[in-house]
């Protein structure tokens, strides 16, 4: 069916069919199950019985396409491209129908132009733990050199190597969906789990590990401000720990 009318003869029949049910008072369902008994399997959608008879009882009695009017689906101009382009160049935020209304084409050919002819598509933006300045970065460019020389010339170095991390970790974390994939075969049923958030209790952990695994861990009390002072006492508390895992040190 096109848009506003029938195409082919067969849906112009169904309409005419529609129209006649709708002007002697048939109900919408009445005219639907008339159509179904009368068209079979060649009978239009409810929803589309449903819009015409709607139509028909409003007043309307062609069945003939509408005139189109507005902006065509399909105008493409090099100048329509450019302009999409300088539009997107300005702002990468801009949504479709945004681009669209400014120059002036439809959203279909805006969303070609987008894809095919730029090549472009919608993404979210990357997430990353912390965006680092220049001079940042180029320390750690510096100190992970060092590292990679130390490693080459100490070829116990990494078996030496303790390093630390420190993460919120909560009182109970909810399975997620990826989790919960379970076989099941066609007769038995599908697993339920109700759901859970992540518990309101949590707590800094610090960690330190090497090559072996994890040579110590703490909690960060409750209230307590992470600061160099404490950390001094946490790399006294890791060394007394590694003397007594490596007395050799």
């Amino acid at each position: 069916m096109t848009r506003g009318g029938f195409g082919n003869g067969s849906e112009k029949g169904t309409a005419s069919c529609i129209r006649v049910c709708a002007n002697l008072g048939k109900s919408a369902t009445e005219t639907l199950e008339m159509i179904q008994q009368g068209f079979g399997d060649q009978t239009l959608r409810r929803t589309q019985v449903f819009q015409w008879h709607a139509r028909f009882k409003a007043g309307r009695t062609s069945i003939v396409d509408d005139e189109h009017t507005g902006i065509p689906t399909s105008c493409t101009t090099p100048e329509s491209v450019a302009g999409i382009q300088e539009i997107i160049r300005q702002d990468r935020r801009r949504t479709i129908r945004d681009i669209a209304k400014e120059v002036d084409v439809g959203y279909g050919t805006c969303q070609c132009v987008l894809t095919e002819e730029l090549g472009m598509q919608r993404v979210t933006a990357k997430l990353v733990p912390r965006i680092l300045t220049a001079d940042r970065m180029q320390q750690r460019v510096s100190v992970c050199t060092e590292f990679l020389q130390l490693a080459a010339d100490d070829e116990t170095f990494l078996s030496r190597d303790t390093t630390g991390d420190e993460s919120w970790v909560y009182g109970n974390y909810p399975e997620t969906k990826r989790e919960s994939f379970h076989w099941k075969s066609p007769t038995s049923r599908r697993p339920k789990k109700a759901t859970r958030v992540k518990s309101n209790l949590k707590s800094i952990i610090i960690t330190f590990f090497d090559i072996n695994g994890i040579v110590h861990k703490e909690f960060v009390p409750r209230g307590q401000t992470v600061n160099s002072g404490f950390y001094s006492d946490v790399f006294r508390r890791l060394r007394e720990k590694v003397r007594r895992q490596r007395p050799q040190l």
